[in-house]
């Protein structure tokens, strides 16, 4: 993946534009986009088609977007309104009051096992990570699996950085006391 200074560039040739630029950041965040969709569903032609609405809106509205301070963080924030919105949309998706309801799981395959005592532990931590509440699997993925930092969770997930810490504290403490059972 391209550093955050080049992935700017892009989106600035993109605004003017340039239609290479425009798939490389397509290309380049797909598949981060699309791991992050899963998270909230299994239902990959709904990831794929939000996926889709956010490139097509980004294209056509080009000319009015300002540049954000992360593109990462901004596709992010977008995905995750368009699912929620679509998932208040379709009740085939799931009927939510809220987005705390959505069901987030956090995968582990990006992780290479190197000994048993760590696939042990991993499978502990898979565990109690299925047991959190969906929004504390979410910080804990953005936190330390997509490396956002609390400024970028607090807008992704629409909470203030005040909550983002008080959430993935929360979080870690239920792992830390179901760990040490």
């Amino acid at each position: 993946m391209p550093s955050p200074e080049e992935v700017l560039v892009l989106w600035n040739l993109f605004k003017q534009g340039d239609w290479s630029a425009y798939t490389a950041l397509y290309d380049q965040h797909f598949t981060p986009l699309n791991n992050y969709g899963y998270k909230f569903t299994k239902n990959v032609t709904l990831i794929e088609d939000a996926i889709q609405d956010l490139f097509i809106g980004l294209w056509t509205n080009r000319q009015n977007l300002s540049t954000p301070v992360s593109v990462k963080n901004y596709l992010y924030k977008s995905l995750r309104n368009i699912l929620l919105r679509k998932a208040q949309n379709q009740s085939r998706f799931l009927e939510i009051s809220d987005d705390s309801s959505i069901p987030f799981e956090v995968s582990f395959d990006q992780f290479i096992i190197v000994g048993e005592e760590e696939k042990e532990l991993q499978t502990k931590i898979t565990f109690f990570l299925t047991k959190l509440p969906p929004r504390q699997q979410e910080i804990i993925f953005l936190r330390f699996y997509e490396d956002f930092d609390y400024q970028e969770i607090a807008d992704i997930m629409g909470i203030t950085v005040s909550s983002a810490y008080k959430l993935l504290y929360k979080a870690l403490h239920s792992m830390e006391v179901a760990l040490n059972k």
